[in-house]
């Protein structure tokens, strides 16, 4: 990584440079800002190169990242480690009495075969106007400009109407044991007066010349599970009418093939119903009105070709991910086993879901055990914090549309619910349709001049929030 030199005079002149020449948003600071020294692309760049691969994981190299800059800068933060490598940063910026506002990340990352890479996952590189690299969506590019935020209003010397909190975490791509969920039971000190917290999750897309921000209220429940066949082993030359694997064949198949009800949840029907108002024709009339287009198989079948993420908002699903059996081909083994990743939709206890999953699979011989479960939890649509953002991005952008969406996946969010915390998937990177395919996959990358956008729009949207008075 590169370290860069007299950090905090340049941060001390950039911000004298703002007082005589800033813009000024709504009323209060609009731009304190350290990214004309502190080039976002050259900082991500320079993260990606960080190597916080999850497994094994080695966010403490994450934690040195930051603690360079915050060193550098006499910003005090803490740290710790909830196994060896597994490391955790926190730093706190005091202000007045109201709720205070976390901005929350995961520094570990999946892997990246390069093999089916233009480049090397772990190597940023820009092309054709690209900036290419693990993490630069899934989460390093909004962990960067969560700093940027962080150290430019630390260094104004502005008062701040709340306190605010800065947390790289580890990781969240398995989980988040070793990350958030550790520094709640170990130091839940760090979230002390937090009532707001911003994460992954939510983005902006620009569709037809339309920006539409969601923002992210809720997320389906993971219920992880893992079947488990047994049978008679024995000699792959004579099989037995019904063995461990073929007992599990049966189950699987029973699963694949009874999916679970459709059914549309509020949050859901909400969520739609903001997608459709940027759409025409026959697919704004069923996004509008989602729970009457879903009676339809045919649209079912097309939104679950062309749009799967959105398909998987209309009920509860399940992915076989994970199988083991024998250790030999010629060996019938005595148990066959499956793991099987199960979303639910956060309407209902995960012991309910358990219970629908095992009539599903069952069977003579076959066991279901629970592996991991979160408790669902939906936050406040209409909270300070949501006014906030919406006023400042629609300064910003005039024009944008807002809409409050559901993941498909999981984040740290769910710990921070439980909390009680209003927590929130956010982020005012604008893409393309189909633009942020790469994550978890091959070739992830990010635009280069929208993200530099993303960036100084993230600092306007928390400046507003911490410098203002509070309401």
């Amino acid at each position: 990584m590169k370290t860069r030199t007299n950090l905090f005079s340049r941060l001390q002149r950039n911000f004298l440079q703002w007082l005589t020449g800033g813009v000024f948003i709504l009323g209060y600071i609009g731009s304190v800002s350290a990214q004309a020294e502190l080039d976002p692309v050259e900082l991500l760049s320079d993260f990606v190169g960080v190597d916080t691969v999850n497994p094994p994981g080695n966010e403490a190299n994450a934690v040195a990242f930051y603690a360079q800059y915050l060193d550098q800068l006499g910003i005090a933060y803490e740290t710790g480690e909830s196994a060896p490598g597994r490391g955790n940063l926190w730093a706190r910026l005091k202000g007045g009495a109201a709720p205070g506002l976390m901005l929350l990340q995961h520094t570990d990352v999946v892997p990246g075969d390069p093999r089916y890479w233009l480049s090397d996952p772990l190597q940023a590189e820009i092309r054709e106007g690209y900036l290419y690299g693990r993490g630069v969506v899934d989460m390093k590019g909004t962990g960067i400009a969560q700093f940027l935020a962080f150290v430019a209003i630390a260094q104004s010397g502005v008062a701040l109407n709340r306190d605010l909190v800065f947390m790289a975490s580890a990781d969240e791509e398995a989980g988040g044991f070793f990350g958030v969920d550790w520094v709640i039971k170990n130091h839940p000190e760090a979230f002390d007066g937090v009532g707001y917290l911003l994460n992954e999750g939510g983005s902006g897309l620009l569709q037809e010349g339309e920006k539409v921000f969601a923002i992210e209220v809720t997320q389906k429940v993971p219920v992880w599970l893992k079947i488990a066949a047994e049978g008679e082993p024995g000699h792959g030359s004579y099989p037995r009418p019904e063995s461990s694997v073929t007992k599990l064949l049966k189950a699987l198949n029973q699963l694949q093939s009874t999916p679970f009800p459709i059914r549309v949840i509020p949050p859901v029907d909400r969520y739609f119903k903001g997608l459709a108002a940027g759409l025409s024709g026959q697919q704004a009339i069923d996004y509008q009105d989602i729970a009457v287009a879903v009676q339809r198989p045919d649209f079912v079948r097309a939104l679950h070709s062309s749009h799967p993420a959105l398909h998987a908002l209309l009920r509860d699903t399940c992915s076989i991910t994970m199988l083991k059996g024998s250790s030999k081909i010629n060996v019938v083994p005595p148990v066959a086993e499956a793991e099987v990743d199960c979303r639910m939709l956060p309407d209902r206890a995960a012991s309910a879901f358990v219970e629908d999953f095992k009539a599903r699979v069952a069977g003579e011989g076959l066991t279901v055990d629970l592996t991991m479960a979160f408790s669902p939890a939906i936050s406040d649509a209409s909270s300070s914090l949501i006014e906030s953002i919406q006023e400042t991005l629609s300064a910003l952008h005039p024009g944008a549309r807002f809409t409050f969406s559901v993941a498909s996946g999981f984040t740290d969010s769910h710990f921070t619910r439980d909390l009680g915390i209003q927590s929130y998937g956010f982020s005012p990177m604008l893409y393309l349709d189909g633009e942020a395919r790469g994550v978890h996959g091959n070739n992830e990358a990010v635009h280069v001049e929208r993200y530099r956008r993303a960036v100084s729009d993230y600092q306007a949207v928390i400046e507003a929030f911490v410098l203002r008075p509070a309401q």
